[in-house]
Parts: structure tokens; C-alpha cells; sequence
């Protein structure tokens, strides 16, 4: 039923960013919608900018870590790669299971595109993940030890690799 489908979704607004919460010892993380929504912000702007895939990018950003509201968010070393994507693969056909066959399929095929970064949207998503994950280390810097944020901030330099993404992260570094 499409309401269970709006009901699971809706607890990635309270399902904190482990990262955050652990790594920095923050009381109130950011949240993965609130990840979400601002990786969907920078994905409207900047594939506009770039004039390429505007909607599939949304979509991409919107969907990409709806698997969590069934696993939860796992940090890298947390568990191994091959288990996250077959935790996330049954959370993703389960979830996308409530949904209508066509918008079940389309939505499915985009965040099939995501996980196995298959196109050049999945590539340009993946590093507008990373740049968020540097804007928000901006915003923790201020109530926090800025050493913690560095390991935030090496990880985004190190793959975000398209120019116009990368004069972004540049602007966002160096905001004091």
C-alpha cells in the first residue's frame, strides 16, 4: 500500500547520519532527509547549470539512500561492501515493492544506475554526495574540533573529480 510505502520513507527524517553522530559526537545530526533534500538542492542547480539529465539526477539524489529506512545508515568500515549491497538490494525491491509496476521499474532502474554508478548522472551524483558531505563538515566546523571534519573533507577532495563540482567544493572550503 502506497501509505506504508510514504509511512517508511518518512523515517529517514529522524534516522541520523552515522558519521556525523558518531565520528563527531553530535547530539543532533543531520538527518538522511535532511541529506537528502540538500543533495537534491545542489542536483537541481548544477545539472541545470550543466544543462545535462535535471530529472534523473533528482530522481537519483531523492532515492538514493531510501534503502536506509529499512538497514538503516551504515558507516564504511561498519560492514563489508558486499554485505551493504545485499542488504541494500532486498531493502530497495521491498520498498519499491509498494509501488506501482511502471514507477517501481523506473525507480528501480535509476537506483540500480546509482549503486553500480553505470552513467554519467550516477558518477555526477555520487560526487554531489561527496560535496554535501563537505558542505555539511563546513557547517559542523563551527561546533566542533575542525580536526574531526578532516577526514570528511580529505574523502570529498579525493573524489570529486568533475571540474564545475570541484569549484564548488573550493567555494565551500574556503568559508570560514
Amino acid at each position: 500500500m502506497i501509505s506504508d510505502f510514504f509511512f517508511q520513507i518518512a523515517g529517514l527524517k529522524t534516522l541520523p547520519r552515522t558519521g556525523w553522530k558518531m565520528k563527531l559526537n553530535l547530539k543532533d545530526s543531520e538527518s538522511v532527509a535532511e541529506h537528502s533534500y540538500m543533495m537534491s538542492v545542489m542536483a537541481m542547480v548544477m545539472s541545470d547549470m550543466k544543462n545535462i539529465n535535471t530529472e534523473k539526477i533528482i530522481k537519483m539524489s531523492i532515492l538514493h539512500d531510501w534503502a536506509e529506512s529499512k538497514i538503516g545508515d551504515f558507516m564504511p568500515d561498519e560492514i563489508t561492501e558486499d554485505k551493504k549491497t545485499e542488504l541494500e538490494e532486498y531493502a530497495m525491491t521491498e520498498l519499491l515493492d509498494e509501488l506501482p509496476s511502471k514507477i517501481k521499474n523506473d525507480y528501480y532502474n535509476i537506483w540500480n544506475d546509482y549503486k553500480e554508478n553505470l552513467s554519467e548522472e550516477s558518477r555526477f551524483v555520487h560526487e554531489l554526495d561527496k560535496l554535501e558531505m563537505a558542505l555539511q563538515g563546513k557547517i559542523y566546523e563551527k561546533e566542533t574540533d575542525p580536526e574531526k571534519i578532516k577526514p570528511f573533507i580529505i574523502s570529498a577532495v579525493e573524489q570529486i573529480v568533475n571540474d564545475d563540482l570541484k569549484k564548488v567544493l573550493i567555494g565551500i572550503l574556503q568559508k570560514t
